[in-house]
């Protein structure tokens, strides 16, 4: 049996191949697998693993952001998961990436291509069929994450908190959540997910897309940052751009034609990675 699993902070998606041909989809809860202590993941691993079948397991191919390999065996970042691992499977060939090579291999398979994560944030990398050969830095919601949900409610909310946006719409966005300026600030800067925070705000201006020439010119130009300062720095006229993320995924129709202004071909748009890995570990 091959375990696939896909992990992040607020879940973490299993697949197993059984030996049948068959594959087993489960969720158990997330981790950050870079942080967390060896007991701790191996506890949380516990809530899925008595789930599985009997069947021994051969591979176990864990993917999660941070896990950034440099040619060893199990990235510093993976140890404490590693521990965990090998307590439960200790004779199963590990592997351990990112979630870019996640995507990376969801989308183009083994095939050259350029990938794209649209997700809460955002990121983006030129795969040649086996790995990550270019990458454009995400530099987090702060500097970059350009293309995800909390880069286009960072700019949203900082158009509320300054009296930028139509009074309408403001009205609208403070009877809805409790956005006062205190509250914001701590949020974001003292909270413990500020760009999870922030991206939460994304339905509720998408939702209003049609309804608000602002909410579009904000949009839209959120979708072309991310073209602009990352896409564009790839061979576009040669290879196309498949996509992976909820965020993405729910408005790809806005996404796709944004992207077709620039010539950039998109082969798929998937909310999640997961169906693009079990054919690519089969």
């Amino acid at each position: 049996m091959k375990l696939i699993v896909e992990s992040g902070a607020t879940k973490t998606d299993w697949c197993a191949l059984l030996a049948d041909g068959s594959a087993l989809r489960l969720k158990g809860p997330g981790m950050n697998v870079t942080t967390q202590s060896s007991e701790d993941v191996k506890s949380i691993l516990m809530d899925t693993v008595g789930e599985l079948p009997s069947e021994p397991v051969s591979e176990v191919h864990f993917y999660a952001a941070g896990l950034i390999s440099s040619g060893e065996a199990v990235p510093e970042a993976a140890k404490n998961l590693h521990a965990a691992l090998m307590a439960l499977w200790p004779d199963a060939r590990k592997e351990y990436a990112s979630d870019l090579l996640d995507a990376a291999r969801s989308v183009c398979g083994h095939e050259s291509g350029i990938a794209a994560i649209m997700g809460t944030g955002s990121n983006s990398c030129f795969y040649d069929g086996k790995q990550i050969v270019k990458n454009v830095r995400s530099c987090g919601f702060i500097l970059g994450d350009e293309g995800g949900g909390a880069a286009l409610g960072r700019d949203f909310m900082a158009d509320f908190l300054k009296g930028l946006m139509p009074e309408e719409l403001s009205r609208e966005f403070a009877g809805q959540f409790t956005v006062d300026y205190m509250t914001v600030v701590k949020n974001v800067y003292r909270g413990s997910a500020p760009s999870k925070y922030l991206g939460s705000f994304a339905p509720f201006i998408m939702d209003r897309y049609e309804k608000y020439d602002y909410v579009r010119e904000l949009a839209d130009r959120n979708f072309r940052r991310f073209i602009e300062r990352a896409l564009l720095q790839y061979d576009i006229e040669r290879y196309p751009v498949g996509v992976v993320g909820g965020f993405g995924y729910a408005y790809r129709d806005i996404f796709r034609r944004i992207a077709a202004e620039y010539g950039i071909r998109i082969s798929t748009i998937i909310p999640t990675p997961m169906d693009g890995l079990v054919e690519y570990h089969r």
